[in-house]
């Protein structure tokens, strides 16, 4: 005969149960604390602007002033690499594959500048140079200036050769990360347009530091024993640093809400290859964050245009940050 259990026992059991699961549950917990921590440690933007080395700022001007020469032709070029030859093509096949005219077309449209004053920065062949009527492009290659039968200004993002409110507004595709002090391009890009004037900044957000060397396309038999310990723990890497994106972001906004004044602008800074271009963005000096940039512009009176509300916001990213300009915030 099996006996039967007092009702005594069953509740002492009950309570053992919940105790242990209830242990189990702050256990848990404080492993997904401390693991949020380390990731917001690690993973926090910790650099800004500095000037670029001599060096450094010779290997970009010198990469960029041959990029865009005539489809890598010797007879215009004797100095043009291969490599330079694909970057051109490659940012014109990109341009197709992601739609960048009709992009710009829709946002001209939207916000009713056909007939307005337009900056292109970083405008490399001038693609974009009939989207409106009143088109200027600057870039900092002079080998593009053949490309061009509207208004072409040889010209750095961080030293814009413009007199302040020249534009009603600018566009960048695909170059602030390639700017070695990102910040210095934005203060800039708020100096030269208008107030309530528009943005439209689209750089490749978020460029990986392993892209340089080609550690996502190449094949484990190029690396040695650390370089495939590195291509090996690229996926884990990923899966990292986008679990930790919302927990940065939001540490981000508190301090802001805590200072309430102007923000610095903070970001990776990543070592470029000028020599080989393996594929998009190997040669990208920063790893810029969407919301880290939306948040500069609004912490100085700015409107994001683009930005999600409440918590989508945390973890947004791939789309262009569109910014109407505010010089004189509204009370």
């Amino acid at each position: 005969m099996i006996p039967k259990s007092s009702p005594a026992a069953a509740g002492a059991g009950t309570s053992s149960f919940v105790r242990e699961l209830g242990l189990f549950v702050l256990q848990a917990a404080g492993v997904l604390l401390t693991a949020a921590a380390i990731l917001v440690i690690f993973h926090f933007p910790y650099d800004s602007d500095r000037p670029p080395s001599a060096s450094e700022g010779a290997a970009a001007r010198q990469f960029y002033s041959t990029a865009y020469d005539k489809q890598g032709s010797v007879a215009v070029s004797p100095d043009i690499s291969p490599e330079q030859e694909r970057y051109a093509k490659m940012a014109l096949d990109a341009a197709q594959h992601y739609h960048i005219k009709e992009q710009i077309a829709d946002f001209v449209q939207t916000f009713q500048l056909r007939d307005k004053r337009l900056l292109d920065i970083g405008s490399g062949q001038g693609y974009l140079q009939d989207e409106v009527a009143d088109y200027t492009g600057m870039d900092i290659a002079p080998t593009v200036a053949r490309y061009y039968h509207k208004p072409f200004v040889l010209g750095s993002a961080t030293a814009m050769p413009f007199d302040d409110n020249t534009f009603d507004g600018a566009w960048s595709i695909w170059v602030l990360e390639h700017v070695p002090n990102p910040e210095a391009a934005l203060v800039e890009i708020r100096r030269v347009v208008k107030d309530n004037g528009v943005l439209f900044l689209a750089p490749t957000w978020d460029c990986w530091p392993w892209v340089a060397d080609g550690y996502n396309v190449r094949p484990y038999r190029d690396f040695g024993p650390l370089g495939k310990v590195i291509k090996v723990a690229i996926p884990l890497r990923v899966t990292l640093t986008r679990a930790a994106m919302p927990a940065v972001r939001l540490s981000r906004a508190t301090a802001w809400r805590i200072g309430n004044r102007p923000t610095q602008f903070r970001y990776h800074r990543l070592t470029p290859n000028f020599q080989t271009y393996w594929g998009s963005d190997s040669d990208a000096v920063n790893s810029l964050d969407f919301y880290e940039m939306a948040l500069w512009f609004r912490s100085r009176g700015d409107e994001c245009l683009s930005c999600e509300r409440g918590w989508g916001r945390f973890v947004q990213s791939d789309n262009p940050l569109m910014i109407r300009i505010h010089k004189h915030p509204r009370a």
